[in-house]
Protein backbone atom coordinates (compact mmCIF):
# COMPACT_ATOMS: atom_id res chain seq x y z
CA UNK A 1 0.00 0.00 0.00
CA UNK A 2 0.98 3.58 -0.50
CA UNK A 3 -1.61 5.29 1.68
CA UNK A 4 -0.55 8.63 3.18
CA UNK A 5 -3.32 8.69 5.82
CA UNK A 6 -2.19 8.28 9.44
CA UNK A 7 -2.54 5.28 11.72
CA UNK A 8 -4.88 6.21 14.59
CA UNK A 9 -4.12 5.05 18.15
CA UNK A 10 -6.16 5.65 21.27
CA UNK A 11 -5.88 4.91 24.97
CA UNK A 12 -7.33 6.35 28.15
CA UNK A 13 -4.06 8.12 28.96
CA UNK A 14 -0.32 7.85 28.47
CA UNK A 15 -0.10 4.05 28.38
CA UNK A 16 -0.75 3.81 24.66
CA UNK A 17 2.30 5.97 24.05
CA UNK A 18 4.33 2.78 24.58
CA UNK A 19 2.57 1.41 21.50
CA UNK A 20 3.13 4.65 19.58
CA UNK A 21 6.83 4.66 20.48
CA UNK A 22 7.30 1.09 19.23
CA UNK A 23 5.35 1.71 16.03
CA UNK A 24 7.40 4.85 15.31
CA UNK A 25 10.56 2.82 15.79
CA UNK A 26 9.38 0.07 13.43
CA UNK A 27 7.72 2.31 10.84
CA UNK A 28 9.62 5.62 10.95
CA UNK A 29 8.07 7.01 7.77
CA UNK A 30 4.48 6.35 8.85
CA UNK A 31 2.16 9.12 10.06
CA UNK A 32 0.44 8.65 13.45
CA UNK A 33 -2.49 10.29 15.21
CA UNK A 34 -2.68 9.53 18.95
CA UNK A 35 -5.60 10.27 21.26
CA UNK A 36 -5.27 10.06 25.05
CA UNK A 37 -8.72 10.32 26.64
CA UNK A 38 -7.27 11.80 29.82
CA UNK A 39 -10.53 13.47 30.88
CA UNK A 40 -12.08 10.05 31.49
CA UNK A 41 -9.05 8.11 32.73
CA UNK A 42 -9.00 5.31 33.78
CA UNK A 43 -11.22 3.07 31.65
CA UNK A 44 -10.31 0.05 33.76
CA UNK A 45 -12.65 0.91 36.64
CA UNK A 46 -15.65 1.73 34.44
CA UNK A 47 -18.63 -0.49 33.58
CA UNK A 48 -18.56 -2.39 30.26
CA UNK A 49 -21.29 -0.17 28.78
CA UNK A 50 -19.34 2.96 29.69
CA UNK A 51 -16.12 1.59 28.23
CA UNK A 52 -17.88 0.81 24.95
CA UNK A 53 -19.37 4.32 24.84
CA UNK A 54 -16.03 6.00 25.56
CA UNK A 55 -14.20 3.80 23.05
CA UNK A 56 -16.72 4.57 20.30
CA UNK A 57 -16.36 8.29 20.96
CA UNK A 58 -12.57 8.13 20.74
CA UNK A 59 -12.68 5.98 17.60
CA UNK A 60 -15.11 8.28 15.81
CA UNK A 61 -12.97 11.30 16.63
CA UNK A 62 -9.97 9.62 14.99
CA UNK A 63 -11.92 8.33 12.01
CA UNK A 64 -13.19 11.88 11.50
CA UNK A 65 -9.58 12.89 10.91
CA UNK A 66 -9.20 10.34 8.09
CA UNK A 67 -7.13 7.52 9.58
CA UNK A 68 -6.54 4.30 7.66
CA UNK A 69 -6.12 1.92 10.62
CA UNK A 70 -7.32 2.10 14.23
CA UNK A 71 -5.11 0.63 16.95
CA UNK A 72 -6.97 0.22 20.23
CA UNK A 73 -4.00 0.61 22.57
CA UNK A 74 -6.20 0.19 25.65
CA UNK A 75 -6.52 -3.36 26.96
CA UNK A 76 -9.83 -2.62 28.67
CA UNK A 77 -11.33 -1.23 25.46
CA UNK A 78 -9.83 -4.12 23.48
CA UNK A 79 -11.39 -6.61 25.89
CA UNK A 80 -14.83 -5.00 26.06
CA UNK A 81 -15.39 -2.89 22.95
CA UNK A 82 -13.52 -4.42 20.01
CA UNK A 83 -16.62 -5.97 18.43
CA UNK A 84 -18.59 -2.74 18.70
CA UNK A 85 -15.70 -0.77 17.25
CA UNK A 86 -15.31 -3.09 14.26
CA UNK A 87 -19.01 -2.72 13.50
CA UNK A 88 -19.03 1.06 13.93
CA UNK A 89 -15.98 2.35 12.03
CA UNK A 90 -15.07 1.98 8.34
CA UNK A 91 -11.36 1.16 8.83
CA UNK A 92 -9.54 -1.96 10.09
CA UNK A 93 -9.41 -2.17 13.90
CA UNK A 94 -6.59 -3.88 15.78
CA UNK A 95 -6.75 -4.50 19.53
CA UNK A 96 -4.00 -5.53 21.91
CA UNK A 97 -5.47 -8.66 23.53
CA UNK A 98 -5.11 -11.17 20.71
CA UNK A 99 -1.56 -10.12 19.72
CA UNK A 100 -0.53 -10.31 23.38
CA UNK A 101 -2.06 -13.76 23.76
CA UNK A 102 -0.26 -15.02 20.65
CA UNK A 103 3.06 -13.67 21.88
CA UNK A 104 2.56 -15.33 25.27
CA UNK A 105 1.57 -18.64 23.71
CA UNK A 106 4.77 -18.61 21.65
CA UNK A 107 6.93 -17.85 24.70
CA UNK A 108 5.43 -19.96 27.47
CA UNK A 109 6.22 -23.39 28.86
CA UNK A 110 2.64 -23.68 30.06
CA UNK A 111 2.17 -21.31 33.03
CA UNK A 112 1.03 -17.84 32.08
CA UNK A 113 0.18 -14.93 34.32
CA UNK A 114 -1.98 -12.01 33.21
CA UNK A 115 -2.12 -8.65 34.96
CA UNK A 116 -4.46 -5.84 34.01
CA UNK A 117 -7.13 -3.44 35.15
CA UNK A 118 -10.14 -4.68 37.06
CA UNK A 119 -12.34 -4.56 33.95
CA UNK A 120 -9.82 -6.36 31.75
CA UNK A 121 -9.32 -9.16 34.25
CA UNK A 122 -13.07 -9.47 34.95
CA UNK A 123 -13.71 -9.86 31.20
CA UNK A 124 -11.50 -13.01 31.03
CA UNK A 125 -10.55 -11.90 27.52
CA UNK A 126 -6.91 -12.92 27.89
CA UNK A 127 -7.80 -16.27 29.46
CA UNK A 128 -10.06 -17.11 26.52
CA UNK A 129 -7.54 -15.88 23.95
CA UNK A 130 -4.67 -17.88 25.46
CA UNK A 131 -6.67 -21.05 25.97
CA UNK A 132 -7.95 -20.90 22.40
CA UNK A 133 -4.31 -21.27 21.38
CA UNK A 134 -3.09 -23.49 24.24
CA UNK A 135 -6.02 -25.37 25.78
CA UNK A 136 -3.78 -27.05 28.37
CA UNK A 137 -2.04 -23.88 29.55
CA UNK A 138 -2.56 -22.77 33.12
CA UNK A 139 -3.54 -19.09 33.12
CA UNK A 140 -3.50 -17.11 36.36
CA UNK A 141 -4.79 -13.55 36.57
CA UNK A 142 -4.39 -10.57 38.88
CA UNK A 143 -5.99 -7.14 38.76
CA UNK A 144 -3.49 -4.38 39.55
CA UNK A 145 -5.56 -1.17 39.67
CA UNK A 146 -2.90 0.99 41.32
CA UNK A 147 -0.45 0.50 38.46
CA UNK A 148 -2.24 2.95 36.14
CA UNK A 149 -2.17 5.95 38.54
CA UNK A 150 1.46 5.15 39.41
CA UNK A 151 2.37 5.21 35.71
CA UNK A 152 0.35 8.39 35.11
CA UNK A 153 2.25 9.97 38.02
CA UNK A 154 5.54 9.08 36.34
CA UNK A 155 6.62 6.78 39.18
CA UNK A 156 7.95 4.16 36.80
CA UNK A 157 10.56 2.64 39.13
CA UNK A 158 9.76 4.42 42.39
CA UNK A 159 10.15 2.59 45.75
CA UNK A 160 6.38 2.80 46.24
CA UNK A 161 5.83 1.22 42.82
CA UNK A 162 8.17 -1.64 43.72
CA UNK A 163 6.34 -2.23 47.00
CA UNK A 164 2.96 -2.27 45.26
CA UNK A 165 4.28 -4.65 42.60
CA UNK A 166 5.58 -7.04 45.25
CA UNK A 167 2.18 -7.12 46.95
CA UNK A 168 0.23 -7.58 43.73
CA UNK A 169 2.51 -10.15 42.12
CA UNK A 170 3.62 -12.33 45.05
CA UNK A 171 0.98 -15.00 44.37
CA UNK A 172 1.85 -15.21 40.66
CA UNK A 173 5.56 -15.47 41.44
CA UNK A 174 4.93 -18.22 44.01
CA UNK A 175 2.73 -20.10 41.52
CA UNK A 176 5.74 -20.50 39.23
CA UNK A 177 4.55 -18.64 36.14
CA UNK A 178 7.08 -18.56 33.31
CA UNK A 179 5.39 -15.84 31.22
CA UNK A 180 3.57 -12.68 32.30
CA UNK A 181 1.28 -10.72 29.99
CA UNK A 182 1.35 -7.01 30.77
CA UNK A 183 -2.36 -6.63 30.07
CA UNK A 184 -2.44 -2.84 30.15
CA UNK A 185 -0.38 -0.52 27.98
CA UNK A 186 0.56 1.49 31.07
CA UNK A 187 2.32 -1.51 32.59
CA UNK A 188 5.41 -1.61 30.32
CA UNK A 189 6.31 1.75 31.86
CA UNK A 190 6.66 -0.12 35.18
CA UNK A 191 8.66 -2.97 33.64
CA UNK A 192 11.59 -2.78 36.07
CA UNK A 193 9.39 -2.92 39.16
CA UNK A 194 7.27 -5.72 37.71
CA UNK A 195 10.29 -7.75 36.60
CA UNK A 196 11.85 -7.42 40.04
CA UNK A 197 8.65 -8.66 41.68
CA UNK A 198 8.24 -11.81 39.55
CA UNK A 199 11.92 -12.70 39.22
CA UNK A 200 14.40 -13.15 36.36
CA UNK A 201 12.97 -16.40 35.01
CA UNK A 202 9.69 -14.86 33.84
CA UNK A 203 9.25 -13.56 30.28
CA UNK A 204 7.28 -10.30 30.14
CA UNK A 205 4.96 -9.90 27.16
CA UNK A 206 4.51 -6.27 26.17
CA UNK A 207 1.45 -5.15 24.18
CA UNK A 208 3.49 -2.58 22.26
CA UNK A 209 5.86 -5.16 20.81
CA UNK A 210 3.07 -7.66 20.15
CA UNK A 211 0.95 -5.12 18.26
CA UNK A 212 3.92 -3.93 16.20
CA UNK A 213 4.70 -7.55 15.29
CA UNK A 214 1.07 -8.04 14.24
CA UNK A 215 1.02 -4.96 12.02
CA UNK A 216 4.33 -5.92 10.45
CA UNK A 217 3.11 -9.45 9.76
CA UNK A 218 -0.14 -8.19 8.20
CA UNK A 219 1.68 -5.51 6.20
CA UNK A 220 -1.05 -3.13 7.38
CA UNK A 221 1.24 -0.15 7.91
CA UNK A 222 2.72 1.81 5.05
CA UNK A 223 6.43 2.39 4.67
CA UNK A 224 6.60 4.74 1.76
CA UNK A 225 10.35 4.61 1.30
CA UNK A 226 10.87 8.35 0.91
CA UNK A 227 13.37 8.48 3.78
CA UNK A 228 11.49 11.22 5.66
CA UNK A 229 10.28 10.93 9.24
CA UNK A 230 6.50 10.60 9.45
CA UNK A 231 4.33 13.13 11.26
CA UNK A 232 2.92 12.58 14.75
CA UNK A 233 -0.12 14.41 16.10
CA UNK A 234 -1.04 14.12 19.79
CA UNK A 235 -4.58 14.74 21.02
CA UNK A 236 -5.76 14.82 24.64
CA UNK A 237 -9.11 15.51 26.30
CA UNK A 238 -7.68 17.02 29.53
CA UNK A 239 -4.52 17.73 31.56
CA UNK A 240 -2.39 18.61 28.55
CA UNK A 241 0.56 19.93 30.59
CA UNK A 242 0.70 16.82 32.78
CA UNK A 243 0.39 14.54 29.76
CA UNK A 244 3.23 16.39 28.01
CA UNK A 245 5.52 16.01 31.03
CA UNK A 246 5.13 12.23 31.15
CA UNK A 247 4.99 11.81 27.38
CA UNK A 248 8.40 13.46 27.07
CA UNK A 249 9.99 10.62 29.03
CA UNK A 250 8.34 8.03 26.75
CA UNK A 251 8.68 9.61 23.31
CA UNK A 252 11.78 11.72 23.91
CA UNK A 253 12.56 15.38 24.37
CA UNK A 254 11.29 17.40 22.60
CA UNK A 255 7.91 15.85 21.87
CA UNK A 256 7.37 15.03 18.19
CA UNK A 257 4.39 17.42 18.06
CA UNK A 258 2.54 19.95 20.24
CA UNK A 259 -0.54 18.67 22.05
CA UNK A 260 -4.03 19.51 20.83
CA UNK A 261 -6.84 19.65 23.40
CA UNK A 262 -10.12 18.25 22.06
CA UNK A 263 -13.59 17.49 23.38
CA UNK A 264 -15.32 14.19 22.67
Amino acid sequence: MNDPRPVGIFDSGIGGLTVLAELRRRFPEEHFLYLGDTARLPYGTKSPDTVVRYALGAARALVGRRIKLLVVACNTASALALGALREAVPVPVLGVVEPGARAAAAATRGRIGVIGTESTIASSAYVRAVQALLPDARVLTRACPLFVPLAEEGWFDHPVTRQVAEVYLADLAHAGIDTLILGCTHYPLLRRAIAAAVGPGVTLVDSATAVADEIEAQDTATRRGNGRRGRVQLLVTDAAARFARIATSILGDPLPAPLELIDL
